[in-house]
């Protein structure tokens, strides 16, 4: 589905709501604008693998926590922050190629269970090389001498430009080669293939965009909490949530990944601050009616707005 008007508005709209909210809001505010960002650029990335492509990938948290420890080991190693970070992303991009080679061979619910299983591998890894990562016990990172105030709204300019910058390589590529070949290959794999279109190569480009701007967020999150551990790092929760972002939003949209980001976030805010002890399962119910009453996402419900037609 092609990116119209009503998308980079919404766009354009969201992203200053967000970069504004430290000149009225307090620290909590501030945190959670960040936080939308974070995963805004994670269901942005998770759009590439599967929006455009429709492989149901679970390999977020795979990718988000080796940018988490990557960038951590960088840092402590006496890499500058931005060096580090840069880094942490190239080594998972290269990484996600490699990797997709292999498990792209892959297809429907066994892809999806070999993506899950890399996160899974990963954790362990990391948990068991203490020498290298600190094993259970995570990594200290150090940290900014600047105020609390300072710090929140430093990382919430760098999520919020990796978010942009996973958003501008979204728009690319929904107007290039590549873009129009993901698009035949979620179609029909088989059919693309034998009108010429390469779809081993195309669909571990998507992999390792779906990549490397998770690592970038991972790295920057290590920076901002400034201690990581596996269980935080590689959690399968966050490999469910950014899928169920993506598709509350809109798959395969430019800007239905990062408004179903938003809304999820904020719904679960809500409902954490509200319901203590039935938040997750109200917070359930609620996404699985809007993704069964909406299977276009939230973007479908503003474009039927926009068009004058029925809600």
């Amino acid at each position: 589905m092609r990116s119209g008007p009503l998308a980079y508005a919404l766009l354009a709209v969201g992203i200053l709501v967000l970069a504004s909210t430290p000149l009225y809001a307090d620290n909590y505010v501030v945190r959670t604008a960040a936080i939308v960002a974070m995963y805004g650029a994670l269901a942005t990335s998770w759009n590439f693998i599967g929006g455009f492509t429709g492989y149901p990938s679970f390999s977020t948290a795979a990718f988000f926590g080796l940018g988490c420890y990557v960038g951590a080991i960088c840092q402590r190693a006496g890499v500058p922050m931005v060096l580090a970070w840069l880094i942490a992303t190239l080594m998972v991009g290269a990484f996600a190629a490699l990797l997709g080679a292999i498990i792209l061979r892959l297809k429907g619910h066994y892809f999806a269970i070999g993506s899950i299983a890399v996160v899974e591998v990963c954790r362990l890894i990391v948990s068991s090389w203490s020498s290298l990562t600190g094993g259970g016990d995570g990594l200290n990172l150090p940290l900014l001498t600047w105020g609390p105030e300072q710090v929140m709204r430093f990382f919430l300019f760098v999520m919020l430009a990796i978010l942009i910058l996973s958003l501008i390589a979204t728009a690319l590529v929904d107007r290039s080669r590549l873009g129009f070949g993901l698009r035949c290959i979620h179609q029909n794999e088989d059919a693309a293939a034998m009108v010429g279109i390469d779809t081993t190569r195309y669909k571990v480009a998507a992999y390792t965009l779906s990549a490397v701007f998770c690592a970038a967020a991972g790295a920057a999150y290590a920076s901002w909490t400034g201690y990581i551990d596996p269980t935080e790092s590689f959690q399968i929760l966050m490999t469910v949530k950014v899928p169920v972002m993506a598709m509350l939003g809109g798959a395969g949209t430019l800007a239905g990944p990062f408004l179903g980001a938003a809304a999820f976030v904020l719904l679960e805010e809500v409902f954490w601050a509200n319901f203590l002890d039935w938040n997750r399962a109200i917070l359930g119910v609620v996404i699985v009616l809007l993704v069964f009453f909406l299977p276009g996402g939230l973007l479908s419900l503003a474009r039927k707005r926009s068009a004058g037609g029925p809600a």
